[in-house]
Order: C-alpha cells, then structure tokens, then sequence
C-alpha cells in the first residue's frame, strides 16, 4: 500500500511522532496562538515544553484536544463545558481500553 493510501489517524508509529510547535497547530487548526496559550493555562491542553521557557510544543493528544474544543465551542458549548465533554470522553476511553486490557 502506497504511504499516500494510508488513513493517518489510525498510523501510530507517525501520530506518537507528532509533534508540532504552537506557531503550525495555530495555522493547520485555524485557533489562534493566543487562544491556544489559554486553553492551556486553563489547563485543557499541556505544551510538551511546559515549564522549560522554550517554544510551545504539542503532540497528537493535545492536537485531537484541541479540535474536539473548537468543534463543541462552535456547536455551541462553553469553554468550561467543552473541556468537561472532552475530558469525560478521554476517560471512558482510558477505561474501556483499560478493560480491554485486562487491568
């Protein structure tokens, strides 16, 4: 199978390799910068570079994060509540695999 024919959400070797800095995921997400500083100081996203004083780097997690808010900010959402439906969705998906896990 051609690189091109693959479905980039499902290759994990490439998405635990992600990682952009805040300048891209502003351009590619449509978010701007200052907003993305702010969600993470209210805590909904972690810059992989948080507390180091260099620029702000996110990984897939916090890019998946990050889309989930915009898309339930512009259905109508609050910040607060989107962040909680998200928050809520990543731990029953902790869970869920935790059992499939067998732990």
């Amino acid at each position: 199978m051609a690189t091109k024919d693959k479905n980039l959400a499902f290759d994990y070797e490439f998405l635990n390799k992600l990682i952009v800095g805040i300048g891209e995921v502003a351009q590619i997400t449509q978010i701007p910068t200052r907003q993305i500083r702010y969600w993470e100081d209210k805590g909904i996203i972690k810059s992989l570079t948080e507390g180091e004083g260099k620029n702000r780097r996110y990984d897939y997690e916090n890019i998946k994060k990050l889309l989930l808010v915009k898309e339930l900010i512009d259905e109508g959402y609050t910040l607060d509540a989107a962040a909680a439906k998200i928050q809520n969705r990543m731990n029953t998906i902790e869970d869920t695999l935790r059992k499939l896990n067998g732990k």
